[in-house]
This record gives C-alpha cells, sequence and structure tokens, in this order.
C-alpha cells in the first residue's frame, strides 16, 4: 500500500485532461485505497462543483495560494 501525499482538507490543483476538462483548485475530501497498480486516489470537489470527483494522485499536484507567497 502507497502513502497518500495529500491530507484531507488540503487544496490541490486538479490537471487537465479529456475526462475531467476542468483544472483548478480542489479540495481534498476523502483519502481512499489504492488503484489496482497501488496508485493512492482521493475524493476532491471544487468549490464552484456541485459534484465531488475521483482524482489519482498523478492528477494532483500542491497549490499554495498567492497570499502565503508572498508573506515576509
Amino acid at each position: 500500500m502507497t502513502d497518500h501525499r495529500f491530507l484531507v482538507g488540503q487544496q490541490v490543483l486538479l490537471d487537465r485532461n479529456a475526462l475531467t476538462r476542468a483544472a483548478g483548485v480542489v479540495e481534498v475530501l476523502r483519502q481512499l485505497p489504492s488503484d489496482v497498480d497501488g496508485a493512492p486516489q482521493y475524493r476532491v470537489k471544487a468549490t464552484g462543483e456541485g459534484f465531488e470527483r475521483l482524482a489519482k494522485e498523478h492528477q494532483l499536484s500542491a497549490f499554495v495560494a498567492a497570499a502565503e507567497t508572498f508573506r515576509s
């Protein structure tokens, strides 16, 4: 079993692909068991959408908000 890289409640970037069509910031709602290839999976949701998505870890990347980027 592979460890999950992202935590519940964390905001991450969802990569655009042919199935998701939308890309952007989503929130991790749940960590799910790994798929048959051992890749961790997540339930994620974008603020403006009324539904959740299944995302594999390779489709997600860390997100740093602009306010956090420019802290002194």
